[in-house]
């Protein structure tokens, strides 16, 4: 176990921010490197990398959510490297480095689970523990929002809806929640978290809703939030376009919590190594520590790639 300068940040983000030590150790952050955190969010990694970084550093903070990256605005104030966080999708980081002038970045972090803040805070449908309306978008611009959870359950015919609760949730009644949904928009618009959840209580058979260790309208929720953000084609496309900016001897790690997108981060480390362009830092993923699961049961499911550039 890694320990840092400033011990009351690393205890303070260790429950929130998953696999935390760990990912510090493998991405060896050095003094004035340029980093860049695929997934701001609150900043939770962020401020512990920073004062890794030093005067010299750099800290390029990604996210889809303004609001997120003023939340870490705020925990990055005492932060002395140069900041800029920047509202954008990570697949667009090519341009996103090109608008700030920088050809080459040493470490790259891709943290792809959902943040607490996103489930219970957003007011955008993430959570079907609340009554919000069915949007499930990253963005918290209106203006940018063009495709919605809403529009998924409302408009795509029954086979659409069932193959996307299938192969990006990994739902066993895919078929008999989408029949269901397309049954109760025929009565009435679907435009809430509520009603979703109570449709998919109907779907599903009582044993699979009472003796479960997860809720059994878990798979659904994120089947839909993966298909309104486009997440494995984005992660795909931003793989690829951090690789290319990575300086050698520069590391990424990725925490994935799906296995469709651990499965495309582990295919895409093992091209680059098996090419020779890059070297495998973990061999076998990391996971959270039964210390960590006991704090944190969001990490359960938590899986940690690093792989570094070749010279």
């Amino acid at each position: 176990m890694i320990e840092t300068k400033d011990d009351e940040v690393l205890k303070g983000n260790v429950h929130t921010s998953v696999l935390l030590h760990e990912v510090i150790e493998g991405l060896a952050v050095k003094n004035g490197e340029t980093f860049v955190d695929m997934t701001t969010n609150g900043g939770g990694h962020s401020s512990v990398v920073c004062p890794l970084l030093g005067e010299k550093g750099m800290l390029i903070g990604i996210d889809a959510d303004a609001n997120a990256l003023a939340k870490a605005k705020e925990k990055l104030s005492e932060c002395r490297a140069t900041i800029h966080l920047v509202p954008e999708n990570f697949r667009n980081i090519s341009a996103v480095l090109k608008e700030l002038g920088i050809e080459k970045v040493d470490k790259v972090l891709f943290d792809l689970g959902l943040s607490s803040n996103e489930l219970e805070n957003s007011g955008r449908g993430f959570s079907f523990q609340k009554d919000e309306p069915l949007l499930m978008t990253f963005s918290n611009d209106p203006s940018k929002v063009t495709f919605t959870a809403e529009d998924i359950v409302n408009t795509w015919d029954e086979e659409n809806i069932a193959t996307i609760l299938s192969g990006y949730g990994e739902e066993r009644f895919a078929k008999r929640i989408a029949e269901r949904i397309v049954e109760a928009r025929g009565m009435q618009k679907i435009h809430t978290t509520k009603e979703l959840v109570g449709i998919i209580q109907l779907a599903v058979p009582g044993w699979y809703r009472s003796a479960r260790k997860i809720h059994f309208a878990t798979k659904t929720f994120q089947a839909l939030r993966m298909a309104v953000n486009d997440e494995i084609r984005a992660l795909e496309e931003a793989l690829n376009s951090s690789w290319e900016a990575l300086s050698p001897g520069g590391r990424i790690a990725i925490i994935s919590f799906h296995s469709t997108e651990d499965r495309l981060v582990k295919k895409f480390f093992k091209e680059k190594a098996k090419e020779g362009e890059g070297i495998l830092i973990t061999k076998k993923p990391i996971v959270p520590s039964e210390e960590e699961l006991k704090s944190n049961k969001r990490a359960r499911s938590a899986k940690l790639r690093i792989i570094e550039k070749s010279l």
